[in-house]
């Protein structure tokens, strides 16, 4: 029985590993780390002008973005003081495993849940809960590979709201925005390899960058965006980001030396460049105020939601990268996140669950197509996968749409 089993391991994991396809979004971000799914060519017209739903599931409490690779769907909800991680099946939202573990929901002005979302590399999913509980799980069976609790373990301080930055992986390593500026552990064994001290981390995922013709990590701390060789945590340089209640919670966004930072508490966003480990600021001003909605750059232009005001003042703006100038502005004030498509799509999401196609174009704004695709309070980013697309609201629905319609869109 013992042997069976195991072979029925290799097989489940064999069968998983050669089931990754190239339009899959296996974490925070996707597959390039900008918020901009790889394909092209995905949207169709969409029978009486809404993309037809596929399947609807509940995951219980959080803002969990979503990850999907090898033909499953990977996130984390909260129920019952409980934590889960789920994989679900992409096409169909059946469940294929699920691995729950004691937490509390935490609610701080808001629902609460965990925030980080799954990354999936390989064979392996990687999870962080708002606590500091962290997992190495089997991507096929949901087994535990290792765990433990950044707090329990290394003293790492829990920032106001909870751990919320996911998981990179970085060859040999995995590294987490925990502790001063990151945590770097075995991706295989859990064991640490460098700890950047214990203070409060910021809430932002660690980005991947060249700086000094090097590869670097930007990891968004709690007062300042930080540089650091990935290998050894060592700083190459910091340039100081200061936010009320210290919340740099939207990812830097980087195209080339130019990486765009925003935060909200009406501190807004700017530029700095990089080059050369010499760290220098471009411009600021405070038309997008990212609280946690974190923007896209595609053509040498910056598309996001500046989320001050809420519903009632929030909007989708365009800015020039190199100058910060706005070139257009959403003619409606709708709050919600934003991701992008190869192929020069946004979706924005908005706060209030429906799904807009807008072309990411400076010459203004052109609207695609625009659906009321889920309800409640909408944070977290839409994922587009292999013509699909999967939103969440905060209570936990995952809804899964398939935007590519009966022929392409006009």
């Amino acid at each position: 029985m013992h042997n069976r089993t195991l072979t029925a391991l290799l097989l489940a994991t064999l069968a998983y590993a050669g089931t990754t396809r190239a339009d899959d979004y296996p974490r925070y971000r996707g597959a390039n780390f900008n918020g901009i799914a790889t394909e092209k060519n995905w949207l169709g017209a969409w029978p009486d002008g809404s993309p037809k739903r596929l399947w609807k599931k509940n995951v219980g409490t959080g803002f969990s973005s979503l990850a999907v690779s090898g033909g499953r769907l990977f996130t984390l909800g909260n129920a019952g003081k409980q934590d889960t991680v789920f994989a679900l099946d992409a096409n169909t939202g059946a469940e294929i495993w699920k691995h729950s573990y004691p937490e509390e929901l935490d609610p701080k002005y808001y629902e609460g849940g965990p925030s980080a979302t799954p990354t999936v590399v390989g064979d392996r999913v990687y999870t962080i809960s708002k606590q500091g509980h962290v997992f190495c799980l089997e991507a096929a069976t949901g087994k535990v590979v290792w765990e433990l609790n950044v707090h329990d373990k290394f003293g790492a301080e829990q920032p106001d709201w909870g751990f919320a930055g996911s998981a990179h992986v970085d060859g040999d390593l995995v590294i987490l925005n925990v502790g001063s500026h990151g945590l770097a552990l075995n991706k295989d064994t859990g064991e640490k390899v460098w700890f950047s001290g214990k203070a409060a981390a910021g809430y932002g995922t660690p980005v991947p960058i060249t700086s000094g013709g090097r590869p670097a990590l930007a990891i968004f701390a709690a007062k300042a965006v930080v540089a650091v060789d990935p290998k050894t945590g060592t700083v190459l340089w910091q340039h100081p980001w200061e936010t009320s209640y210290d919340v740099n919670s939207a990812d830097p966004v980087v195209s080339g030396n130019l990486m765009f930072l925003s935060s909200g508490y009406d501190k807004g966003g700017g530029v700095v460049n990089f080059t050369g480990n010499q760290v220098k600021q471009v411009w600021f001003n405070k038309e997008i105020r990212s609280h946690f909605q974190t923007a896209v750059i595609l053509g040498g232009k910056v598309f996001g939601v500046d989320g001050q005001g809420g519903d009632k003042d929030s909007k989708l703006k365009c800015l020039d990268l190199e100058t910060g100038k706005v070139l257009w502005t959403s003619p409606v004030a709708e709050t919600g996140t934003v991701s992008a498509s190869a192929d020069g799509r946004l979706l924005w999401l908005t706060g209030k669950g429906e799904l807009v196609i807008v072309e990411a174009k400076p010459d203004g704004y052109k609207e695609l197509a625009r659906a009321q695709v889920t309800g409640g309070k909408c944070w977290t980013a839409p994922v587009l996968a292999n013509g699909k697309v999967y939103v969440r609201n905060a209570k936990g629905d995952v809804v899964c749409v398939d935007v590519r319609g009966t022929g392409p869109m006009s």
